[in-house]
């Protein structure tokens, strides 16, 4: 299959790459020449724009930073200029309602279409192991469901259009209020005088087990390898965790939600992006606490 994949950062580079490793013949498009240059190592075929690159494709994957990237670059180069008969899947985390303005123009130009939020983070993507949240048809999700299966471990088939998007601002409102959560009780346990080793070993196989625990640990030394062990560089940064609070407090005030966990954390980590500390992970909130 002949794939063009748009946006090729820190989480579209690795997914562009195992495509290539799936067998797919990738065109590959970004704004960045080192990116390009990377892609191209990668084994995927370069362009210098959009149209180029989505020229006789079957398919088009999208990983861009906003909505409204996504539909500027969906409006202008995509529809019209990817043959009709190709799948459209949107793999950036936006808010549902351009997902699903997006979606609806591409049915409307006569595309088959799908969001496609993620959960994993880089070393997901590089690694081929990902989780796909999908909104759109039926059709559609069987469509995209084989190209989405090279980048992860599991897809996922959400709901109708825009629900992705959804199921990826819910999971990612938890994620953030949990690694809070986490933080603030490896800062009180220390200073409880707990090992904290010890104290990792406990609650990993109590109640208070959970992935930002096990999985991702704010502690340099505790657990498996994480951000913390590389001075939490690498892995979710802290501004995109702020880009899906926002998106979070936005869908919870359109639907009269009452998140005061999640408004918290937004307001928390937007004080750390706000330090300057946005380009750390996620994780090294654990620093404001100590």
């Amino acid at each position: 299959m002949k794939i063009a994949f748009i946006g090729l950062g820190n989480m579209g580079g690795g997914m562009a790459a195992n495509l290539v490793k799936a067998g797919h013949a990738v065109n590959a498009f970004d704004l960045s020449a080192d990116a390009l240059a990377r892609a191209q190592e990668n084994g995927c075929a370069t362009f210098t724009s959009v149209r180029e690159a989505v020229d006789g494709v079957d398919a088009v994957v999208s990983m861009l930073p906003n909505g409204k990237i996504v539909d500027s670059v969906f409006e202008n180069d995509v529809l019209g200029h990817a043959p009709k008969g190709a799948i459209l899947l949107d793999c950036s985390t936006i808010d549902v309602d351009t997902a699903r303005k997006v979606t609806a123009d591409a049915v409307a130009a006569g595309y088959d279409m799908v969001d496609a939020p993620v959960s994993g983070g880089i070393a997901a993507a590089n690694g081929g192991t990902l989780t796909f949240m999908v909104g759109g048809t039926d059709t559609a999700f069987a469509r995209a469901e084989p190209i989405l299966s090279a980048m992860g471990k599991a897809v996922i088939h959400a709901g109708g259009s825009g629900a992705g998007q959804a199921a990826k601002i819910c999971n990612n409102m938890l994620l953030g209020a949990s690694m809070i959560a986490t933080c603030e009780t490896f800062a009180m346990a220390e200073k409880l005088g707990l090992d904290l080793q010890t104290f990792y070993d406990i609650s990993s196989k109590a109640s208070g087990q959970n992935w930002s625990m096990t999985s991702y640990c704010p502690v340099p030394g505790v657990g498996p390898t994480s951000p913390a062990d590389n001075d939490y560089q690498g892995g979710f940064a802290t501004a995109l965790m702020l880009k899906d609070l926002k998106l979070a407090m936005e869908a919870a005030q359109s639907v009269n939600a009452d998140v005061p966990m999640g408004a918290r954390a937004a307001e928390l980590y937007a004080q750390f992006d706000a330090d300057g500390k946005g380009g750390l992970d996620f994780s090294a909130i654990i620093k404001t606490l100590s």
